[in-house]
């Protein structure tokens, strides 16, 4: 994570979006009245959001995570994808 102030973020903007997309950095651009603002690339707000989803249901997400469980513990079954072709 990187912290910069309002004025070095916008001198140097193209370097914090790319350090965003290229090394997946969040970047905190801090203002001195407060209300802080993130820079982060658009797959890892993607992911994020994804993962918030997820996480919504509690059923659904324990479901997940016992499947996780029963693949590490060589419990998983290969299965074939039917099509309707």
């Amino acid at each position: 994570m990187i912290a910069v102030n309002y004025t070095n973020a916008r001198e140097n903007f193209k370097k914090y979006c790319d350090a965003a997309v290229q090394d997946f950095e969040t970047v905190i651009v801090t203002r001195k009245q407060g209300e802080n603002v993130v820079i982060m690339s658009e797959a890892e707000y993607n992911n994020l959001l994804e993962n918030l989803y997820v996480r919504s249901s509690k059923k659904d997400y324990q479901m997940l995570l016992d499947s996780i469980d029963q693949l590490k513990k060589g419990k998983g079954k290969s299965r074939e994808l039917v099509t309707d072709e």
